[in-house]
């Protein structure tokens, strides 16, 4: 993908007041694209199963996409408006856009190597082969194109764009066609085509085997691992659809949107109506992207680029295939010995003690660390409450959910045996506003109690409150956790999970759904650090704490497991207590603005992020305190958005075998790890950790995967 900007059309590169400074700031933009070089690089990292290799590929697309849909979206909004000032690092919001062409430029590159030159030849030596148009053999073309006729011509629209006929929608991420053809009384024609997306990005292409099954009246059960691009299939059998007509030549293009959506609160008598509204209108928002092959054609690009709106510097060129998140499809094939092997998720002995999950939990606190222990255990906490007839109510937070939910379904037979179940549903979880809808209507018709947060913030916290009726009176049980109530993403995700009846604890998180579900102003807790109300301020104490027992004691330590580290005030802080001499170690598995390593600023900080084939994703931090140890664990990375515009919740792990698990197991071994791990440059580019002369190799994710069942 090649930005196809002259000087001429790049947005006006205006430097900022304090540009000229060194920042003590990293750019966000900067960092997440240095992210995306990470996943990049496992793709093209041959220790890696092959088809591993290719959910790299598929993952760094996906990411670039919503990159594009949010952040570059966001930029672009600020350079039409000539709003928003430069950011902590320095830039304006021209300078970002040069600056992430730039990379992408490089990127692309790249990505288009490890395709064509590594990762199509290593198929094709396992024997799989994914093909262009121009290679099949006469007999393939000719099943493709009986296909062609019998499932797709029919369902495809070619949609003219002259005078009489509108330029047509290009809806968010659609595979699109532009086909020039030659009219004998109008001359040369454009029109377009939309690729459906009810058939797969690859076709198969039928084997001889296959034939003969068909033949023998055994259908087509052969396992055909031969593949053409579906939008080449499309090209090459266009006559159909020009009947008169000599098609010229077809060009593919993508579009990609703003998906940013806004709703005014305040003035939506009913939220979850207003977000479907919003949903509707985002095929519809301005484009922010266009990728077009190499071949296209100046005047093509021009129609395009003309009726899109879009300048010159948005617009991508490449001489890969378009999209390739479609190779998600080859990662679906039964392909064992291309993968990854396969592993069974642990279950903690305390919880095998007993059939009674709340039973344990009476008797300890639990920890379960994702996805190397199972996340059954999370669901059988709902289905046992579900049906206990002592269990009196339900309380939850629901962000993203998987499809075909247990956790929904626990819920609702919660319900039906007469519990009082509320729950809050988020539907502005970005990318899954539609499906949360779904769930909250399902819910409502089962009667629970469905709110969608508090007016003005997301709810992001992780929570399920179990309230159960025993002999000594009313006990409450509690879940927590750094991730979503998703069973499919607890299998790649790595996130905690912590179950509790701390009178405390439970008596904070009563008084949060008091909050969330009412009107309550609670904005203390005894234990919890519940954002936007005090999170913020409680970390940064910490912080100083730490600094203030280290100039006294010369003992001070911080680590830190997160997703992104973006706040200014928190990275200041943290360069603060770096200059009192305290060590910290920052495990960022994503954005990090703080720059490590600076002389007299950032000494005593590593910055290091593990990109494996697990995605990073707890939280978790921990002061040392003078051997007083203080580890909390939450839903909130440290960022203005998690800080200050959202409901998180950060909890405290008093229980020491399993407060020391996390520090000497999660914790150290992730910082051992010389495998998976960069380390974090003052310039903003990451180095690969190697192992030094005589140490051991450690790969963090393998490690607990055949440790830490052993401390179950």
């Amino acid at each position: 993908m090649t930005n196809q900007s002259a000087n001429p059309g790049e947005p006006a590169a205006e430097r900022s007041e304090n540009s000229e400074r060194t920042s003590l700031f990293l750019n966000r933009e900067i960092s997440w694209i240095q992210f995306n070089l990470r996943v990049l690089e496992e793709a093209e990292n041959r220790r890696h199963p092959l088809l591993e290799r290719i959910k790299f590929l598929t993952i760094f697309s996906t990411n670039l996409d919503e990159f594009f849909m949010i952040r570059v979206s966001g930029l672009r909004r600020q350079i039409v408006a000539v709003t928003g000032g430069s950011t902590p690092d320095g830039m304006t919001p021209s300078e970002q856009i040069l600056v992430i062409n730039r990379e992408l430029d490089a990127h692309a590159r790249r990505y288009t190597l490890c395709w064509k030159e590594d990762i199509l030849p290593a198929l094709q030596e396992t024997g799989i082969r994914v093909l262009h148009y121009s290679e099949l053999a006469p007999e393939e073309r000719k099943a493709i194109q009986g296909y062609f006729q019998r499932e797709i011509s029919p369902v495809l629209t070619p949609l003219a764009f002259d005078p009489t006929h509108p330029f047509p929608h290009i809806s968010n991420l659609s595979f699109n066609l532009a086909v020039l053809v030659k009219h004998p009384e109008r001359g040369d024609c454009f029109a377009r085509v939309k690729v459906p997306d009810v058939f797969p990005r690859l076709v198969p292409i039928p084997t001889d085997e296959d034939t003969a099954l068909q033949q023998m009246g055994l259908g087509k059960t052969g396992k055909t691992q031969r593949f053409v691009w579906l939008d080449e299939v499309i090209a090459n059998n266009l006559t159909d659809l020009f009947p008169g007509l000599d098609v010229v030549a077809a060009y593919p293009f993508r579009v990609t949107r703003d998906a940013e959506v806004a709703i005014e609160e305040d003035e939506a008598s009913d939220l979850i109506e207003a977000m479907e509204e919003q949903l509707d209108q985002r095929d519809f928002t301005s484009a922010v992207r266009l990728e077009l092959d190499v071949s296209t054609p100046d005047h093509i690009r021009e129609i395009l680029t003309r009726n899109l709106q879009l300048p010159p510097y948005l617009v991508y060129t490449s001489n890969s295939p378009i999209g390739m998140s479609g190779l998600r499809e080859l990662y679906a094939l039964e392909r064992p010995d291309l993968k990854d092997p396969p592993f069974v998720p642990s279950v903690p002995s305390c919880l095998g003690k007993s059939n009674s999950i709340l039973a344990a939990i009476r008797e300890q606190d639990v920890l379960l660390y994702h996805p190397y222990d199972s996340f059954m255990p999370v669901v059988e906490f709902l289905r046992e409450a579900a049906h206990d007839p002592d269990v009196l109510a339900i309380k939850q937070t629901l962000y993203r959910v998987n499809p075909k939910s247990p956790i929904i379904d626990a819920l609702m037979e919660a319900r039906v045996n007469g519990k009082q179940v509320a729950v809050l549903v988020e539907l502005k979880a970005r990318f899954d506003e539609e499906n949360n809808i779904e769930w909250a209507r399902k819910l409502e018709d089962e009667g629970v109690h469905v709110v969608y947060g508090v007016r003005g913030l997301k709810t992001h916290a992780k929570v399920c409150l179990v309230v159960r009726r025993e002999q000594d009176g009313i006990r409450r049980y509690v879940h927590l956790g750094t991730g979503n109530y998703n069973v499919i993403t607890s299998r790649i995700y790595t996130d905690a999970s912590y179950f509790t009846c701390d009178e405390a604890i439970c008596g904070d998180v009563s008084d949060l759904f008091n909050s969330l579900t009412g009107y309550s102003r609670k904005n203390s807790y005894s234990k919890l650090l519940v954002a936007p109300t005090m999170l913020r301020q409680q970390i940064l104490s910490r912080i100083e704490r730490e600094a203030r027992r280290h100039r006294q004691h010369g003992d001070g330590y911080i680590a830190f497991k997160m997703n992104s580290l973006v706040d200014t005030q928190c990275i200041q802080a943290l360069y603060d207590a770096s200059q009192a001499g305290v060590r910290i170690d920052l495990q960022v598995r994503g954005i990090c603005c703080l720059r490590p390593g600076l002389p007299g600023i950032s000494e005593s900080i590593t910055v290091t992020s593990v990109v494996g084939r697990f995605l990073e994703h707890a939280r978790i931090y921990y002061f040392h305190n003078g051997g007083h140890k203080d580890v909390l664990m939450g839903s909130a990375d440290l960022m203005p958005r998690n800080l200050d515009h959202r409901v998180e919740v950060i909890f405290p792990v008093e229980d020491s075998q399993w407060r020391e698990a996390i520090i000497n197991e999660i914790l150290a071994v992730g910082l051992r790890d010389n495998v998976q791990a960069r380390r974090l440059l003052p310039d903003g580019t990451y180095e690969r950790q190697q192992p030094a002369d005589g140490d051991p190799v450690v790969n963090s994710q393998d490690w607990l995967l055949n440790h830490w069942k052993s401390r179950s």
